[in-house]
């Protein structure tokens, strides 16, 4: 069981991520707007996984990004519209499909990392170097085992607490 020092920061270091969250999503809908053809983030997600990662399959790149199938067909049907990603043939088994960014999902990709990672830079720029790894570290890390807590299966809820009977 947490010490009530370590849920207090845990507290707020839970606030803290629903404060980032929320002005994530303030920001992604400023850009929407701003920019009426831009690709929502979860399908844009996609476009990343399909360049970092290589060509995959509808289901693996689901499981990649913790989606649906159905989800995922959507979010690709509007990637290949915009010419983004691309549908081709399995080389291994020629019934399934790969799916692959185009030169034009690359060049995407590469203009909007660069344009996150100078917006970041800048808001970096008054941290000591030591302070900036250090939360690249930090985050990584925190990011690795919400990863790993999450894909953990749920343990079973407390049993409700008889009041009646723990009066006897």
């Amino acid at each position: 069981m947490p010490s009530q020092d370590e849920l207090a920061i845990a507290d707020e270091v839970g606030s803290q991520l629903i404060r980032l969250v929320r002005l994530i999503e303030r920001k992604q809908v400023q850009y929407q707007a701003e920019h009426p053809d831009a690709v929502e983030r979860a399908t844009y997600h996609l476009l990343v996984h399909l360049v970092k990662d290589g060509p995959r399959r509808a289901g693996s790149l689901a499981e990649a990004v913790y989606s649906d199938p159905s989800t995922i067909s959507r979010q690709i049907g509007h990637l290949v519209r915009l010419g983004l990603v691309e549908r081709t043939a399995d080389p291994v088994d020629g019934r399934a499909t790969l799916l692959a960014a185009t030169a034009e999902g690359r060049r995407v990709f590469e203009e909007n990392r660069r344009i996150r990672n100078e917006k970041i830079a800048q808001m970096l720029a008054s941290w000591s170097g030591e302070d900036r790894a250090a939360l690249a570290d930090l985050l990584a890390r925190f990011t690795t085992d919400f990863e790993s807590e999450t894909s953990r299966p749920a343990e079973p809820a407390a049993a409700p607490i008889d009041v009646a009977a723990a009066r006897h």
